[in-house]
């Protein structure tokens, strides 16, 4: 009988979603084959406590790739999902990205407490003596807050660089603070501890979660905490990183019966759009934790990017458009703009 097609994922929640969203997509592309889903721990499920903020000195490269890369070469398996934003733009020889999924919601999320509920909740445990140190300073807010509303020095936590750099450029008085754990576990800090007043998570992982945001702002879900409230954040206001909303496909370079199955896993669109993205952020020379934020869109017959990068403690925000075959081209375009400030037009 012949040997199943292997999908390596990390073990998370979100990587199992994604993981079997793929597996679905091969399933009905092609009924007559056997897929199975293989969970591997990478290095960065297993640092929790170690700074994404300063990865340089404290994490290695590809830390959540490098294993499901090695079980490729070792032919342990034949796809590997990824977050196309965990993704390094330089992957190892003998490898390549086989396919990008069609992209997800592409925008951030600012969730934070429902005012109303938990000053409900100190009163009501305050008045039943059922009160517990901190209960009261558990700070809320008003549906639809935006970043400029936040009170100074609010804390906000997030582990992304690029996140950390728009929220000062939009509030320099905020307090921007490292947070870890799956979403559901970032979820349950922000309503239990009082020094935190909001974190920003993105909308796809929130989606692929089957977590919805509801028209009057509340986070809905079977894992949310009580009474969260959340904002989404449009590009206009910040932008998202390379990659964000869309799922990349490693595969081993040369092998044509997996080729044949990336060709049907693969969204033209997307992928012209993140070729952009990941061309200006390659020229750059950045990786997935600098402060660099990108996104490409299709109108008509041309691609938009939008990019925005903080070098030598200036903000420098640029766009340009280009055919869409130029993809690559624009993402190294702008590049160079963001390096020498040469127009790019």
């Amino acid at each position: 009988m012949e040997l199943p097609i292997v999908i390596a994922t990390r073990g998370s929640a979100l990587a199992l979603a994604q993981a079997h969203a793929v597996f679905d997509e091969c399933r009905a592309a092609f009924p007559q084959l056997r897929f199975e889903i293989k969970v591997i721990k990478t290095t960065g499920d297993k640092l929790q406590t170690a700074s994404l903020a300063n990865p340089a000195t404290s994490l290695p490269k590809g830390l959540f790739t490098k294993e499901l890369e090695v079980a490729l070469f070792e032919h342990q398996a034949d796809l590997a999902v990824h977050s196309l934003k965990d993704l390094p733009t330089d992957l190892p020889a003998g490898l390549t990205l086989g396919a990008v999924s069609k992209r997800a919601d592409v925008r951030d999320v600012l969730i934070y407490r429902d005012e109303e509920f938990f000053e409900r909740v100190a009163n009501s445990a305050a008045a039943s003596g059922d009160w517990t140190p901190g209960q009261k300073h558990r700070r809320g807010f008003r549906p639809k807050l935006a970043i400029q509303n936040l009170p100074q020095h609010a804390t906000v936590a997030t582990s992304s660089t690029r996140r950390k750099a728009q929220l000062l450029a939009l509030q320099p008085e905020l307090r921007v603070v490292e947070i870890r754990g799956n979403v559901v576990t970032r979820l349950q800090k922000l309503a239990e501890q009082p020094e935190l007043d909001a974190l920003i998570l993105a909308a796809a992982g929130l989606e692929r979660l089957h977590f919805q945001i509801s028209h009057t702002g509340q986070l809905r879900g079977d894992a949310v905490p009580d009474a969260l409230l959340a904002t989404i954040l449009e590009p206009e206001v910040m932008l998202p990183c390379v990659g964000q909303g869309a799922l990349g496909i490693e595969v081993r370079d040369g092998d044509e019966r997996i080729a044949t199955i990336c060709e049907r896993l693969n969204h033209f669109n997307t992928q012209h759009c993140v070729a952009a993205e990941r061309a200006f952020l390659r020229a750059l020379g950045g990786g997935c934790q600098s402060p660099v934020g990108a996104y490409a869109d299709v109108l008509g017959h041309q691609i938009r990017l939008r990019v925005i990068a903080f070098r030598d403690g200036e903000m420098k925000r640029v766009e340009a458009r280009r055919a869409i075959r130029d993809a690559v081209a624009l993402g190294e375009l702008l590049a160079a703009e963001i390096i020498e400030r040469r127009p790019a037009r």
